[in-house]
């Protein structure tokens, strides 16, 4: 009979359990329209600044980990070409839903 009575603790964002998989799921799926929302508002709001090829979306940025309240979720943010402004300004896109710097939520 062993005497061993070590518990292994469960580090934050390591849950297993199925409800925190389905609430992980359910963030990503309503945080994924929320962001192309926001993308596709900034591309009709400088629609009349087109680069010459015409095209604006340039695919995706790897995904990153936001640490949430139930552990860390995984977003993917699109890449929008800079465009040329007015004076020979670059207009660039900065998401507001996931700013560059963002790697966990307030709480």
């Amino acid at each position: 009979m062993s005497d061993i009575t070590v518990t292994p603790l469960v580090h934050p964002g390591e849950f297993t359990d199925m409800l925190t998989d389905v609430l992980r799921s359910g963030a990503r799926q309503l945080l994924d329209p929320a962001v192309e929302a926001e993308v596709e508002s900034f591309i009709e709001e400088y629609a009349d600044h087109r680069l010459e090829d015409g095209r604006v979306r340039r695919g995706y940025l790897p995904e990153r980990d936001i640490q949430t309240g139930i552990g860390a979720v995984q977003v993917e943010q699109p890449r929008v070409r800079d465009r040329g402004g007015v004076n020979g300004d670059r207009i660039k896109y900065s998401p507001h839903i996931l700013p560059k710097d963002a790697w966990r939520t307030k709480c």
